[in-house]
């Protein structure tokens, strides 16, 4: 089923958002998971929560929140307005803090869970052997750390172009501008006689959804398998 213009335009304009939210993950979600696998401070249990929230959250919640603290008249929002022309409501760029707001957690969770399954006794030896935090991190765990990289990477990638309740709450549903893949779906089922257009929206969105997950699967596989030859 071929798209038309404007399905098209939603769909790149997803693939858009999506990698540009996960380009400002990867060294956030990085560091917040070394943080809350390698450190132990006062506040941690709320930090981490705070960090998965989005994850328990409705998302229009989420979308309202970021409304408010970003709005131009939020705290954020009309600081960044004032002080540098910045304005994030109903934007590309607010879609985007939208959908990296949303993924966060995702990427964290897979990068943390496999950082844990790293022996810190690797970090340890190599500290002894007189390698600094930055070449223990460079050398050792950041490498045995890639395969949930990989894996929350992609699942973000596919989970950002889905993403629908903060992305209409916070920046509506403008064609060109903020209309994604989801918000597309939702217009042609509200819109008479968008059947077709709804079937192959679903269609599009069904293919990358399953095709992100398979891909970040195989991927992770891969790089395991190749880390633990390397290893051996």
């Amino acid at each position: 089923m071929l798209l038309d213009a404007d399905e098209w335009q939603a769909l790149r304009l997803s693939l858009d958002v999506a990698l540009w939210s996960l380009l400002w993950n990867l060294p956030v979600a990085t560091l917040v998971a070394w943080v809350l696998a390698r450190r132990r401070f006062p506040g941690r249990t709320v930090f981490d929560a705070f960090v998965h929230l989005p994850l328990v959250l409705p998302p229009v919640l989420t979308g309202y929140l970021l409304l408010l603290l970003f709005g131009t008249r939020g705290p954020i929002g009309g600081w960044l307005l004032r002080t540098f022309g910045v304005h994030l409501v109903f934007t590309t760029a607010g879609t985007v803090l939208a959908v990296t707001v949303m993924t966060l957690p995702l990427m964290v969770r897979a990068i943390r869970l496999t950082l844990e399954g790293i022996d810190a006794g690797l970090e340890e030896a190599a500290r002894t052997l007189g390698a600094g935090p930055v070449d223990r991190f460079c050398t050792i765990t950041l490498p045995l750390m890639l395969p949930g990289i990989l894996a929350g990477a992609v699942t973000a990638f596919a989970a950002g172009l889905g993403e629908f309740g903060a992305v209409i709450t916070f920046v509506s549903n403008i064609p060109g501008v903020t209309r994604t893949l989801p918000l597309a779906l939702y217009t042609a089922l509200q819109t008479p006689n968008g059947d077709a257009t709804a079937a192959r929206l679903a269609a599009t969105s069904f293919v990358l959804g399953l095709g992100g997950l398979v891909l970040s699967e195989w991927l992770a596989r891969g790089l395991r398998r190749r880390l633990g030859r390397g290893a051996a």
